[in-house]
């Protein structure tokens, strides 16, 4: 019978005592073994041994599998790497590392390049070590839970499965066993240690899943058997004080526990779903949570800003941001800086989240008494505050009422729902607020989002090119960081989070333009003018100092358009669109249209004639490029010259676009998001509709290798960047007439 690794068998053949080959052959004739497996558990050889005489025989690099790339788990299925035995170590966007102890799979290869979309690059590692990462990696908690509900199956709780007929004694009963009470304290003192801010339990086919949010990202980390989820979710209903009867209705309570003595409120709110019920606990951890502004990561001058908007007497103070951006957390932080003996300060909150402690005064709403974020905002004004904190604006009474406190000689602070602080304005309006009400009363907008922060054990210096946007944002030179994981940040490469904010502070200017009604545009660009800085300058200024990745910044931020056509709307209506022109000089590189010179025109080029009559006459060119604004000037000179133009932007879209348009020619850059220029090539050689099509490889790199690797996987021709028009032009009509003699 061979092995399952039988290429292993003559590097390690040095390493065995003679005839102890033929003792293995023999033991294993039931079913194909590994011949590594048995090697190390007969202790014939270490996996040291090994590795070293494979990776030396077969240059093959060893896998360092403390080192995982938080991304690998949602990009690569569980079901390809346990069926080939692999670990995702890294992801770019041109390739995927894998550790495997089988480096000549060729399917495996095959399926993952095909998974990802990516180049794949195998290191070596023992299969024994592989499973153990690979478990730990995708299945955490599965074993874990399974011994914790070992003694489950006596109780009798699958007729819980039925709602209509459930006994809601034996429900109780079954709720209060101790498999599961065991279950729900692990769970929960699990979550609270890994530092999650909410606890998700899902039922799904199959089971029910636990999620952990943790630094403002879902992590799965545990399956439960169905048979265990109606149970689980009563127990949970019963400590926070909900019907376990009522299944039909969403229900929201609260709870309070002990874990390793220190104290920590639970918000719990349960939602009916196709599968049954889900329940999302919100973890308020008081003592893990420190309120001070200088506790959220602001910077001094950002501190500053917030700090002068508290020193108003009178006003109204908004922090907008989506759901879980924190904008509680701030204005508690804020209440901080206000609050002594000679301040009256009243809070009303849905729900009270952290009891703030002396000299403030916290009420909680409760809609079913009638006590809702207007009327007790009503009766807060009787009772002489200073400052009051409004919970949320959510309707037009709560905004009408928060303003007109604002304007009688109260600070108001209070969160809105909006994209950024400009908005916070047309927001109010909405509402029904007047706009010249809102220009008086307001003080200042705080917009917000939260960044993880790079895990300080693990992080490591980005090898990886800027990508072409970024370019102009990032200076040269600048050290960037990546996440890598490690025990201590869980194997996410991040550990905590802090704020990234917009602070718009009032002024006369802005006071006029908020009174006349001007849109959020024009808000933006005076409160810019008047040196507010961006939600995307925030988070930038935290990835420039080390504290968190481009990744992360793109994930909460969109790179601002500084580039932007004007809106139609802000055109007269008799007069059609302008056109985009891309201003071109004589003898003058694109470098400040790019923030370097990839494409240099050094004549005028006469305008296009009404026909196709230059060197192209119709011919259709496909060009591949990602940056727009230089695909745009190419094109533009493509059609001078007569061809056809059709665009992709990466690498899937390229190989769409050549079935679509059958091309003659195809202009392809290298260096693509996704499928990257290499992955193109190969894929139009492989193909026999393609095979055929003339491509001119355009790239930065213009080293021997590079150009080397392009020419072996069938290129036409090799253009360096920057390159000539009229250089670019000879080359496509060279090409094109080198094939038409062909």
């Amino acid at each position: 019978m061979p092995f399952t690794d039988e290429w292993l068998l003559a590097t390690v053949q040095s390493l065995l005592p003679p005839g102890e080959l033929e003792k293995i052959r023999q033991a294993s004739q039931a079913a194909p073994v590994s011949l590594w497996l048995q090697l190390t558990e007969r202790r014939l050889a270490t996996d040291e041994q090994i590795l070293g005489v494979v990776a030396k025989r077969f240059r093959l690099p060893v896998a360092d599998l403390t080192q995982l790339d938080p991304r690998v788990r949602e990009s690569v299925p569980e079901s390809l790497v346990r069926r080939f035995m692999v670990l995702p170590l890294r992801l770019t966007d041109s390739f995927l590392e894998v550790a495997t102890s089988n480096p000549f799979d060729i399917e495996a290869e095959k399926l993952l390049a095909f998974a990802s979309g990516r180049e794949v690059r195998m290191l070596l590692a023992p299969p024994r070590r592989l499973r153990e990462r690979i478990d730990e990696l995708y299945r955490p908690a599965e074993e874990a839970v399974q011994r914790l509900l070992g003694g489950l199956e006596e109780a009798e709780v699958t007729q819980l499965e039925d709602e209509e007929g459930v006994d809601l004694g034996t429900a109780a009963a079954e709720a209060a066993a101790a498999p599961i009470v065991r279950l729900v304290d692990m769970m929960l003192a699990d979550g609270i240690a890994s530092r999650a801010s909410d606890v998700h339990i899902e039922p799904v086919e199959g089971g029910v899943v636990v999620r952990y949010r943790i630094d403002g990202v879902l992590r799965q980390v545990m399956k439960i058997p169905r048979s265990a989820g109606v149970p689980l979710i009563s127990r949970i209903k019963i400590m926070s004080g909900l019907d376990i009867a009522d299944r039909r209705r969403p229900q929201d309570g609260r709870a309070r526990v002990a874990v390793n003595g220190t104290p920590v409120d639970l918000r719990v709110s349960t939602l009916p779903a196709t599968h049954g019920e889900k329940v999302v606990i919100r973890v308020l951890n008081q003592r893990a949570t420190v309120l001070s502004l200088e506790s959220l990561g602001m910077y001094e001058d950002e501190r500053r800003a917030l700090a002068r908007l508290l020193d108003h007497k009178e006003g109204i103070v908004l922090v907008t941001g989506p759901t879980g951006s924190g904008k509680t957390t701030t204005l508690y932080s804020a209440l901080r800086l206000v609050q002594h003996e000679g301040v009256n300060i009243v809070t009303v909150e849905d729900p009270v989240e952290y009891r703030l402690g002396e000299n403030i005064v916290q009420v909680q709403t409760n809609e079913k008494a009638g006590l809702t974020f207007a009327s007790a905002l009503r009766s807060i004004l009787r009772q002489d505050p200073d400052v009051v904190l409004v919970g949320e604006i959510r309707d037009q009474e709560t905004a009408q009422i928060a303003v007109q406190a604002s304007l009688t000689g109260h600070l108001v602070l209070s969160t809105l729902h909006t994209n950024d602080a400009p908005n916070a304005v047309t927001r109010l309006v909405d509402m029904g607020m007047e706009a010249y009400k809102i220009a008086s009363a307001l003080r200042g907008v705080v917009a917000q989002r939260l960044m993880r922060r790079l895990c300080p054990h693990c992080r490591q210096e980005a090898t990886d090119a800027v990508p072409e946007r970024l370019r102009k944002h990032v200076p040269a030179g600048r050290a960037l960081y990546r996440a890598v994981g490690c025990p201590e940040c869980a194997m996410t490469g991040y550990r905590g989070r802090f704020c990234i904010v917009e602070v718009l502070t009032m002024s006369p200017e802005l006071e006029q333009l908020i009174g006349a009604g001007a849109t959020a545009d024009r808000i933006a660009e005076a409160a810019r003018g008047a040196g507010m800085r961006s939600l995307w300058e925030s988070g930038l200024r935290h990835v420039l100092d080390g504290e968190s990745t481009v990744d992360e910044l793109l994930r909460v931020t969109d790179v601002p358009h500084e580039d932007e056509v004007p809106r139609a709307a802000t055109r007269p209506a008799a007069s059609p669109p302008a056109p985009v022109v891309v201003p071109v000089t004589p003898a003058t590189p694109l470098a400040t249209e790019f923030g370097e010179s990839v494409f240099e025109l050094v004549e005028d080029i006469a305008p296009p004639a009404e026909s196709a009559t230059g060197p192209g006459r119709g011919r259709c060119v496909l060009l591949v490029e990602d940056e727009d604004q230089l695909r745009r000037v190419m094109k533009d000179l493509l059609e001078r010259e007569g061809y056809r133009v059709a665009e992709a932007r990466d690498g899937a879209q390229a190989l769409d676009e050549v079935d679509r348009h059958a091309p003659d020619l195809i202009m392809l850059d290298l260096n693509l998001p996704g499928l990257d220029g290499y992955g193109v090539l190969q894929r139009l050689r492989s193909r026999p509709s393609t095979s055929e099509i003339p491509v001119i490889v355009l790239t930065a790199k213009g080293d021997e290798d590079n150009e080397v690797r392009v020419f072996q996987l069938g290129a036409d021709d090799f253009l360096t960047k920057p390159f000539r028009a009229k250089a670019l032009s000879a080359r496509l009509d060279a090409v094109l007439s080198r094939r038409r003699a062909s």
